[in-house]
């Protein structure tokens, strides 16, 4: 069976930027946590996904997917070594043998599984591709199993930006304003609650 694209869940971050009394991937939004919502339509892509986590956060995570699809992490440590670097180059070394990777930061709860389909059809064609709603740049970002050796060095809070400018990277235009929004403060957390409470509920997509 040909491998298909993962899509990697950064779930490791501190949140510095939130300033609820829990971490902000588990305000509840709707039915459920801002994390469980996010995996809900991981889930629901068919893709196959790897959920990059802490030991905080460890257990929130395997309420909703398999203990093998979680990889749990040191907390950032402050000396610049751990971060979202550190956590893409993680889940991208678990899952070496996938034809590509979709970075899904875990605080998009919005993000449809259609266009999660969408941009790892890209990679078909594509080094690199990402989710765009009326011309404006958002999540997930992907990148072809070409570059593994690149994302496999990543480290601190470097991310993947500097391989979006090296190599082309194609602009998926998708219906889903959702990859345009994600939970960063608590003003934040209120619009994205007013959002899911009036979006219709998504579909899953056919199979890829």
């Amino acid at each position: 069976m040909t491998s298909r694209p993962t899509i990697i869940v950064l779930a490791a971050g501190k949140g510095s930027r939130f300033r609820g009394e829990r971490h902000k991937l588990e305000q509840d939004i709707g039915s459920g946590s801002v994390l469980a919502n996010t995996l809900k339509n991981v889930v629901a892509s068919r893709l196959p996904y790897l959920v990059v986590t802490t030991a905080g956060l460890e257990a929130a995570a395997r309420r909703h997917v398999a203990a093998r699809d979680v990889v749990v992490l040191p907390e950032a440590d402050g000396a610049g070594t751990l971060g979202m670097g550190y956590s893409i180059a993680t889940g991208v070394c678990v899952r070496s043998g996938a034809s590509g990777w979709l970075i899904l930061p875990a605080d998009m709860p919005l993000v449809q599984p259609s266009t999660l389909v969408a941009v790892a059809e890209a990679l078909e064609h594509y080094p690199v591709a990402y989710a765009q709603h009326r011309g404006r740049r958002g999540h997930p970002v992907a990148f072809a199993a070409e570059l593994y050796s690149e994302l496999a060095t990543l480290s601190g809070d470097e991310g993947a930006r500097r391989l979006t400018a090296r190599y082309p990277a194609y602009a998926v235009e998708v219906d889903d304003p959702g990859v345009l929004v994600d939970v960063d403060t608590l003003e934040d957390l209120t619009a994205v609650r007013a959002r899911q409470a009036s979006a219709p509920q998504a579909s899953a997509p056919p199979p890829l």
